[in-house]
């Protein structure tokens, strides 16, 4: 039988075309092959990283075995080759294909920091060290360089400047930047209750209320005595008697504080003890949460001037002495009769 020229090229065509589809198989399935990891793991592809560099770090990383497929999927199907650099989160349950499809998007994975309300500056400075993935750049900064870092004047006060909230970031984000993101959300916040603020508030200014919604937010954390604590701040400041609020003595105190108050720290002056000073102290005393500047903002109208804890996590409110002292004797009982069951 004569084989012409034409059924030899045909052939040649059909075998090439079985090849190539063979290879096309075995680069799908590759594609569609599962991680080699057992468990999440972070990958960090660096700037400038290419093809080639991209394989050996994945194979370096135990992510994927080294096959020429892998080459050649980047070939056949350049949008896979378009990946960004950055930390991202692999998952044991990703395919070849997921894992350059991620990398392409530049969704890079997230972190969170959490700041709680009623917490410090030097609390989260902590915080910011201890977290990962940030890159740091404040360690060892007084607050007046901190101030200057964060693009404000030096003398700018920066306790309760920053508002409580949980922040995501990527990996080498700076301590800097999340504090940034802190400050300019708490300026909006302030800014926002201020403009809503009752009339005929004893502050000035949003500072003001800023401290009072500092003393607030250590006083309680019950959503439903907000009000009621700040309006007994707010009668007091009117008639003008002192505030006499613990917090602001426990801050006053800084690191002599070891958990208790005695009578001689209520004597012992500083511009923070507000059974000494008249009117609000210098600045806040901690990171005021929403809740608590509204509370300041708005305090319900009441004759409240004085309140001490119950001993169930909430307080009595009184209008004059005699009741609050009666209040504070029950509690007192409460306390010794708690002692004496242990």
């Amino acid at each position: 039988m004569k084989i012409t020229a034409s059924k030899i090229v045909l052939l040649i065509i059909v075998l090439a075309a079985a090849l190539l589809y063979g290879i096309q198989q075995r680069i799908e399935q590759f594609a569609d092959t599962r991680l080699m990891i057992e468990q999440e793991m972070l990958f960090t592809l660096p700037a400038g990283t290419g093809r080639v560099g991209l394989e050996n770090l994945l194979i370096k990383n135990n992510v994927i075995e080294r096959k020429r497929e892998f080459a050649w999927l980047l070939r056949l199907q350049p949008q896979l080759a378009e990946f960004k650099a950055g930390t991202y989160r692999l998952t044991p349950d990703m395919t070849v294909r997921q894992l350059l499809m991620l990398l392409a998007s530049g969704k890079e994975a997230q972190f969170s920091v959490r700041f709680v309300e009623g917490s410090r500056l030097r609390d989260w400075m902590l915080i910011l060290q201890q977290s990962e993935m940030i890159t740091p750049t404040l360690t060892a900064l007084s607050e007046s360089e901190l101030a200057s870092r964060l693009g404000l004047p030096a003398e700018t006060p920066l306790e309760g400047r920053f508002y409580p909230d949980t922040y995501l970031y990527t990996a080498g984000t700076s301590d800097v930047a999340l504090l940034k993101r802190a400050y300019a959300q708490m300026e909006r916040a302030l800014s926002e209750v201020w403009q809503q603020r009752m009339a005929g508030l004893p502050y000035q200014t949003p500072q003001q209320l800023l401290i009072m919604a500092s003393i607030i937010e250590k006083e309680t954390a019950l959503n439903e005595e907000r009000g009621k604590v700040a309006s007994v701040f707010v009668n007091r400041l009117q008639r003008g008697m002192r505030l006499q609020t613990d917090p602001t003595v426990i801050y006053g105190m800084g690191d002599s504080y070891t958990g208790t108050i005695t009578r001689q720290d209520l004597r012992t002056p500083s511009a923070y003890n507000t059974y000494i000073i008249s009117g609000l102290p210098p600045t806040p005393i901690a990171m005021p949460s929403r809740a608590s500047l509204l509370a300041a903002a708005n305090p319900e109208q009441t004759d409240y001037l004085y309140f001490v804890a119950d001993g169930k996590g909430g307080h009595v409110f009184s209008t004059n002495l005699d009741s609050h002292n009666t209040a504070v004797r029950a509690y007192r009982r409460a306390q010794r009769q708690q002692n004496e069951e242990r």
